[in-house]
């Protein structure tokens, strides 16, 4: 298998439109990955919470009334049973029963494991930033050439 070759292409170089159409591109590329970055701080927050609701199980709460949700805005009355384990979703539909302090170590793992994508993500996103950022300035500067040429030409 044959290795793939970069090429670097100076954006000096371009035409204004092929520009345009890298910035175009870039937007939508930023589009996707800061909606992918939303998505994942929001799982991460659903694990945070998962992870603070856990750690209120505790054997002094054992027989308390507690609100269940059964959706998001409907709630039925409860008593808080056995508090040293508890059921988990593990994904795609599959429940499994955990101690509360191994749910505790899962929730936290996936915490910590989203905090390390969402990192990535983060230097990813900002050197696409950094990359429109220069790519505006190019155009921005061949955009001022072209009027001052237009002047130039006017004025002769």
């Amino acid at each position: 298998m044959s290795g793939a070759k970069t090429q670097t292409v100076d954006l000096e170089d371009l035409p204004l439109q092929s520009l345009q159409q890298v910035k175009s591109q870039l937007e939508e590329e930023l589009s996707q990955l800061t909606s992918s970055y939303s998505q994942l701080k929001q799982a991460q927050s659903t694990f945070r919470d998962c992870k603070e609701c856990v750690e209120t199980l505790k054997p002094e709460n054992s027989g308390k009334t507690i609100l269940i949700p059964l959706t998001n805005s409907l709630y039925v009355p409860g008593t808080l049973g056995n508090v040293s384990n508890v059921i988990i979703d593990v994904g795609t539909g599959y429940y499994v029963e955990k101690s509360t302090q191994d749910a505790h170590s899962f929730y936290q793992g996936k915490v910590d494991y989203l905090q390390n994508n969402l990192d990535k993500l983060q230097e990813t996103v900002t050197g696409k930033q950094n990359n429109l950022r220069v790519l505006v300035d190019v155009m921005n500067s061949k955009i001022s050439k072209l009027q001052a040429e237009k002047e130039a030409t006017k004025s002769s």
